[in-house]
């Protein structure tokens, strides 16, 4: 249980804010790249780091290294919560995304270190299940303390939640590490990895903002400005390019010098492994970018205020509830393959179709049964996801695995994000302004102005052009519409990529395990079972 209630956590902190961002920009008057990153940092930092914290897991303690996550997480949210300015919050976030990273694949190595056979699957579908709900959880939770109480409640909620986690593991859960495992850990291939993401992930959601080849909006460090008309953006894909080269070079050197590793390189040679990373990547750049633009366009389009806006969220939730049980009914008769595949079908069903019925006069019931079905597919190709990755994987590298498997999910959910959220905003700036040109009477400096206003607004001005003039807010409404569908549509996408990429799942039969740990695990580690 205290297992699943840190994963909840880590999970809800990444959606919770999602319905906070108006009342956010708001009060902290921050612009649309500023909205990005106050989500992007925390996702950011917590793809780079899940690697590094993975094999810490492995060496100095599983346990451990949880307990020093949720320490962490829950110091970062008071100071997010206390944030007066725009930059301090997502400094704070930055802090949130270390502790997240610290917390994630210690959860998923205790599990597969701990249980085995049909508790096993078991734990994982728990595990996968509680992902998908939170998701959508934390938008309700979001919404409920942002309407009754302040934005700021969203992350001081972290706080008591990261008291019971530590009081319940300290309890409940057995400490477990890799036997006889060397202390060093890779410190250059560390680094390389957070150059690799952080970089490219930067790179796609500061190129709207600084040009994409040509610089359009030189960065500002001080007093210092960027001089070159060449944008910084391709040097930051240069950088993305050369460190992730120098990251697989570097690891396969020290490999076959029979030296520790970061990211354990054998474990690629696991078909089981190699096709559901590449799989779990692929699905989390559709899976959660949609739900950036969902809440935005459900409060400053449809007038929605946050606690309606989690209301309708909830559904997205049900579904994943929904799924669990579907999974555990049917987990021991179908192959997790078959189960993946149906549910990655399940989501391109209900994201495609978000994007047929989204229009500035929808209303939350055509919008409904799309996030039901979308929560339906995540539910079950979440966990089936995690568990195929890992279900060949020696014991003794359960964290690298787990870390691993949560790194490609997290990159695929910060790209996705990063990708996605370039299409909403960039979008609903070329539409609006096409509209606009169209009403009379509005010169083109006009309306270069409105489309600056609502895009650097994240939309949250829209409600105030009614007051200027109806029709341009209609316009505005229109626009922003338009973005959201055309970023459904974009997800969708993706989720038919990774549904390709499923085909080369394993479709033999589920995965039986013999009953008891192996691999060197103590006895003990039994006692976990309670708390998973």
């Amino acid at each position: 249980m205290f297992i699943s209630i840190a994963v909840a956590l880590i999970i809800v902190d990444s959606t919770i804010v999602n319905v906070a961002i108006p009342s956010i920009v708001d009060d902290l008057d921050i612009n649309s790249t500023q909205v990005q990153w106050v989500q992007e940092s925390y996702t950011l930092v917590f793809a780079a780091l899940l690697l590094v914290f993975g094999t810490f897991a492995d060496r100095f303690g599983r346990r451990r290294i949880l307990l020093l996550g949720v320490v962490l997480f829950a110091v970062a949210s008071v100071f997010a919560a206390l944030a007066q300015t725009g930059d301090l919050l997502i400094a704070s976030r930055l802090v949130q995304g270390v502790g997240g990273a610290m917390v994630l694949p210690a959860t998923l190595s205790l599990l597969n270190a701990t249980f085995r056979g049909r508790e096993r699957g078991i734990a994982f579908a728990i595990w996968g299940s509680t992902i998908g709900g939170m998701v959508a959880v934390g938008p309700l939770l979001g919404g409920w303390l942002t309407t009754y109480y302040s934005w700021r409640w969203a992350f001081g909620i972290n706080v008591p939640l990261g008291v019971i986690i530590i009081v319940g593991v300290l309890l409940f859960v057995t400490e477990s590490k890799e036997a006889g495992a060397p202390r060093r850990v890779d410190v250059v291939g560390a680094v390389l990895s957070v150059l690799a993401s952080g970089s490219l992930v930067f790179g796609l959601i500061e190129g709207r903002s600084y040009g994409w080849w040509l610089t359009d909006n030189p960065p500002t460090v001080g007093d210092w400005t960027w001089p070159y008309e060449l944008s910084i953006i391709p040097i930051v894909f240069l950088v993305t390019i050369v460190s992730g080269v120098a990251f697989v070079w570097w690891g396969l050197y020290r490999q076959r010098a029979g030296k520790t590793t970061l990211l354990a390189f054998s474990l690629f040679t696991i078909p089981s492994f190699r096709n559901g990373n590449i799989a779990a990547l692929i699905v989390s750049l559709g899976e959660f970018g949609i739900i950036l633009s969902l809440p935005l366009w459900l409060q400053n389009v449809l007038g929605y205020d946050a606690l309606q806006t989690g209301f309708v969220l909830l559904a997205l939730a049900l579904g994943a509830f929904v799924a669990s049980g579907l999974a555990g009914a049917f987990g021991n008769k179908i192959s997790p393959a078959t189960i993946v595949r149906a549910g990655i079908l399940a989501e391109i069903v209900g994201v495609a179709g978000l994007g047929v019925v989204i229009s500035a006069e929808a209303t939350w019931l055509v919008v409904v049964p799309f996030l039901f079905v979308y929560g339906l597919g995540v539910g079950l190709a979440t966990a089936q996801l995690t568990g195929v990755a890992l279900k060949d994987v020696p014991i003794e590298q359960s964290g690298q695995g787990s870390g691993t498997a949560s790194t490609s999910r997290q990159i695929g959910s910060a790209l996705g994000i990063a990708i996605l959220g370039t299409v909403l905003f960039t979008s609903v700036g070329a539409s609006l302004d096409a509209k606009l040109a169209d009403v009379p009477g509005v010169p083109a400096s006009v309306r270069t102005e409105i489309v600056d206003v609502v895009v650097d607004s994240a939309g949250s001005a829209i409600p105030a052009l009614e007051k200027r003039s109806p029709e341009l807010a209609d316009a505005a409404r229109d626009a922003f519409s338009d973005g959201t569908r055309y970023s459904a549509f974009a997800a969708a996408g993706f989720l038919l990529l990774g549904f390709l990429a499923s085909l080369r799942l394993s479709g033999l039969a589920p995965h039986h395990e013999p009953e008891g740990p192996t691999g060197g695990e103590p006895a003990a580690t039994r006692k976990a079972a309670g708390s998973a």
